[in-house]
């Protein structure tokens, strides 16, 4: 998961300041996810490790949905791109479906003690795998809706 997020990187860091500041918060998510989901059974998890993960979470789907989704859509309806914008009217509901069982698992860590390892471990392994289909429904909106608008700003004319 944090190659591709490294790979994203690489393609489209630099090409917007919002998606720069984005992709490394996605680095910081994956990073917390792997250390919560790479610890030993045997290794004690306290609440300030899974609290953090949880508001890296939420800090990085809400970065999501009410900015760089937003700003990714009104540059395609700029440039009058209706295929890219049509695209995103067809991924973003996924994305809304996939925030919202990330949503769920912030909830029940909440309400719950949820520092149960075995149940943890399994939740944080269906957690991981919607991260996943989500990094890459979000590269394809980057690619769709925000690279090729950015040769066009740079192709002479």
């Amino acid at each position: 998961m944090l190659e591709s997020c490294h790979n994203a990187q690489e393609r489209w860091g630099g090409v917007h300041l919002l998606i720069d500041r984005w992709l490394q918060a996605r680095r910081e998510l994956i990073a917390t996810f792997e250390r919560l989901s790479g610890l030993p059974e045997t290794s004690p998890l306290t609440r300030d490790q899974l609290q953090e993960f949880c508001g890296t979470l939420v800090d990085y789907f809400s970065a999501g949905h009410f900015a760089v989704y937003e700003q990714l859509i009104g540059e395609a309806k700029a440039f009058g791109d209706n295929g890219a914008v049509e695209l995103a009217e067809r991924i973003c509901p996924r994305l809304e479906a996939l925030t919202d069982q990330a949503l769920t698992f912030n909830d029940h860590c909440d309400q719950t003690d949820c520092t149960d390892r075995p149940e943890l471990q399994k939740q944080l392994k269906a957690l991981g795998g919607l991260l996943h289909e989500r990094f890459e429904l979000e590269d394809c909106l980057i690619e769709v809706l925000h690279t090729a608008h950015s040769r066009e700003d740079t192709e002479p004319a």
